[in-house]
């Protein structure tokens, strides 16, 4: 991919890049915010504006201020057909060339001058005979034919509630384009297709005045004056795409992706070199219900020269290809994801690592986003067999898959329907339905499906052991109860099933995809922090009816009691959760005002808000109070009895730590003793529940860990084997 010096973005605003020869419109006022000035109207969409159908090429110099357009046909605009959003109709065509005239009294006192355009499909924009912006058109310099199809479709957004795009152009070029009088703004809209159904040229050319006069228009109503910014603690992202294509939902186009990431405690500055990644991606966009959203969510992968896969680490997450970014719309406090992944870390089990950015995609600021790990296959994210196409028996059939209950929207082929409850899909995840042999995809149903079977049978709880790990089961009923997400056992219901010669069983997680979760919705079920969401499998439609049959059984029911109370004492304490909300509420301080500048939700109802708070902080103090009430009520009414387990470790027994000495001064043993596994990972957290340290243990090998001085009094541990929370337990510094 060609690399090109980067341009300075701003809030709302897309930069437009051009090669050697060409103007690069560079922002003048970094580190500022904006001109001081009143910001006016030069140029309107319904105005009037001659325009001339592409019935032929128009005349050379057609763009520059002194054509003649007298001969053209005049009318206001927008100008073009389809979908009502135009004031001039034209017949069907694949372009039309549209001319606006108009005056400037002192060039001097203009300090920002930005094109609004909302387009269908493309367009080359020019300010007296040179060209300014130019999307989905040919190439930068060339005048296209009339004739010429745009290369890729743009859909108009105003007329469905939506903001056209900004190309700014700061004072440097302002003071060269314009000139003290007439001027001239031309634009050349071109059709995807002359069998096309629409097309839409709809422009506003806005300035700057710093002199407090006057001159001008009124500005149109949805109108937000641009907000510039030159450094973020957040990491910055910076995606362009080929001639600035739009990134389509599917399939994945190229596109290069550069980040500043200058690390923990750092201001990254604009300006700054590209440090954290500076290469070529895949990138989609991503997603089901918040496909309306405007703000999108995308899938990418980090991809070499030659475009195969680069495994690569991003902000400071272990290396992989595969990476989601997620745009948080209407959950207004940002981190419903983050907190939930969190939340199942916290019980020892994997969900997907996250890290908070900011993002432009072809220099248009698209606010706050966190970048997460996908669901996959890997050492450091899903931790199982791969199954490759030539292990089609034996025991290599029996593991390596990730599956997951979802919805039935990608065609034959990508999973199977539960023959026990009714709308039920199983999706194969990882390997995807295309690298899956016909055996393996058999294997897989006929597993699920034998479970299904002995779940329904009269003698269930004598055979769910058999096919389930009890312990992964629990941890993820109680994050997802945690949650009461909408979606709960329905969608994004990840699992996964190691080989019969590593236990063979299916594993329960990771936890994904909880935007709707924490009274975040308001529609079919209670939002509310009180009430168990897994009876909502009672209805026997979308969610399988073992979810049901497993929580029903006594020896589940009271082992979560048990854990609960485990987990209550140590890394679920209330105020451990609070605080991490705290704490990335402060790291979001100002990058979430910026986020709001770029998507004014804040106040108004996005669906499915149950609750619409005036400002962020009323925002996350409801995520606060919620979480807070639903804990407590979950600690009043939480299923099964303690006292019933056995004394005997269940599952854990096997496992001896030795913790020496313990009170200690400033230094503390582990010594990890058992039959059956060589490696664990050892967690330490202080009170409030934050990691202070993670220990590497292996089998019979003592290793030490030393606190600070100035680090007095109590601290928990949990010992970690296979992804498992096997041990935990209190340590006191005296």
């Amino acid at each position: 991919m060609e690399h090109y010096q980067r341009n300075l973005p701003i809030i709302g605003n897309k930069f437009y890049l051009q090669k050697s020869g060409w103007i690069l419109l560079m922002l003048f006022f970094l580190n500022t915010v904006p001109a001081t000035g009143q910001w006016q109207a030069a140029v309107l969409a319904e105005n009037s504006w001659h325009y001339r159908p592409g019935i032929s090429q128009p005349a050379v110099g057609w763009q520059t201020n002194g054509f003649n357009d007298s001969s053209w046909d005049e009318g206001p605009g927008g100008i073009g057909y389809g979908d009502g959003d135009d004031n001039t109709q034209i017949p069907q065509t694949l372009s039309v060339c549209m001319r606006r005239t108009f005056g400037i009294i002192d060039t001097a006192v203009i300090h920002n001058m930005v094109l609004y355009a909302d387009y269908d499909d493309g367009f080359v924009a020019y300010l007296n005979g040179v060209e300014i912006a130019r999307v989905n058109v040919g190439s930068p310099g060339i005048v296209p034919a009339f004739n010429e199809p745009a290369s890729d479709f743009h859909e108009a957004q105003m007329y469905q509630g939506g903001l056209p795009e900004a190309f700014t152009i700061p004072l440097n070029e302002v003071q060269g384009l314009l000139k003290n009088g007439s001027n001239t703004l031309a634009i050349q809209v071109h059709n995807v297709s002359l069998n096309s159904s629409d097309l839409s040229g709809i422009f506003f050319l806005l300035l700057n005045v710093t002199d407090g006069s006057y001159n001008y228009q009124p500005l149109p109503s949805w109108f937000i004056p641009p907000l510039t910014f030159g450094s973020s603690n957040l990491p910055l992202l910076f995606v362009e795409t080929t001639s600035g294509q739009d990134i389509p939902d599917e399939p994945k186009i190229e596109a290069h992706l550069g980040i500043v990431d200058n690390g923990s405690g750092s201001l990254n500055y604009l300006t700054d070199p590209y440090n954290g990644y500076d290469g070529k991606i895949g990138i989609e966009i991503r997603g089901s219900s918040s496909l309306g959203f405007p703000k999108h969510n995308f899938s990418l992968e980090t991809r070499l020269e030659n475009g195969e896969n680069n495994n690569v680490s991003l902000l400071g997450m272990p290396e992989e290809n595969d990476w989601v970014l997620h745009g948080p719309y209407s959950d207004k406090s940002l981190m419903r994801n983050v907190l939930s992944y969190h939340i199942s870390r916290e019980t020892g089990r994997y969900a997907p690592r996250t890290r908070w950015c900011e993002l432009y995609v072809n220099q248009e600021y698209q606010g706050v986003y966190v970048l997460t790990e996908k669901i996959k296959r890997d050492e450091n994210r899903v931790d199982i067999a791969t199954l490759n196409p030539e292990d089609i028996a034996g025991d290599e059939l029996t593991g390596g898959y990730i599956f997951s209950l979802d919805r039935d929207d990608e065609g034959p082929g990508t999973g199977w329907s539960s023959p026990f409850t009714n709308a039920v899909f199983f999706k194969f995840q990882d390997p995807n339905p295309e690298q899956l042999m016909p055996q393996q995809k058999d294997y897989l149903q006929d597993y699920i499906n034998e479970f299904e079977s002995a779940m329904s049978s009269p003698g269930y709880a004598d055979f769910y052991e058999n096919y389930i790990d009890v312990d992964s089961w629990i941890d993820y009923w109680i994050a997802t109860e945690v949650y009461k997400h909408i979606d709960n056992f329905k969608f994004s219901f990840y699992m996964y099933k190691r080989k019969d010669s590593n236990g063979g069983k299916i594993h329960f997680g990771p936890q994904w995809d909880i935007n709707l979760g924490y009274g975040n919705f308001d529609f079919a079920k209670d939002d509310s922090p009180y009430g168990w969401s897994y009876i909502w499998a009672n209805l026997g439609f979308l969610r399988p009816f073992w979810v049901l049959t497993l929580t029903s059984i006594p020896e589940i029911q009271n082992q979560t009691n048990c854990r609960w109370l485990e987990l209550r004492e140590g890394s679920l304490q209330t105020d451990s959760l609070l605080q991490f909300i705290d704490d990335n509420a402060l790291l979001l301080e100002a990058a979430q005002v910026r986020n709001f500048e770029r998507w004014p939700v804040l106040g108004e109802y996005v669906w499915p808000n149950s609750f619409v708070g005036p400002d962020y902080a009323s925002e996350v103090n409801y995520l606060k109070n919620w979480l807070t009430e639903r804990l407590e009520w979950m600690d009043d009414n939480m299923l099964g009895d303690c006292s019933a387990v056995s004394s005997k470790d269940p599952g854990n027994s096997e496992f001896s730590l030795q913790v020496f000495p313990n009170p200690f001064h400033g230094e503390v043993n582990f010594l990890m003793q058992n039959p059956k596994f060589q490696k664990g990972r050892l967690f330490i957290y202080d009170l409030l529940g934050r990691n202070i340290a993670a220990l590497e243990l292996t089998k019979l090998e003592r290793q030490s860990f030393s606190f600070p001085d100035n680090q007095e009094g109590i601290y928990f541990y949990k010992l970690v084997v296979e992804q498992r929370v096997v041990k935990v337990g209190k340590l006191v510094r005296e």
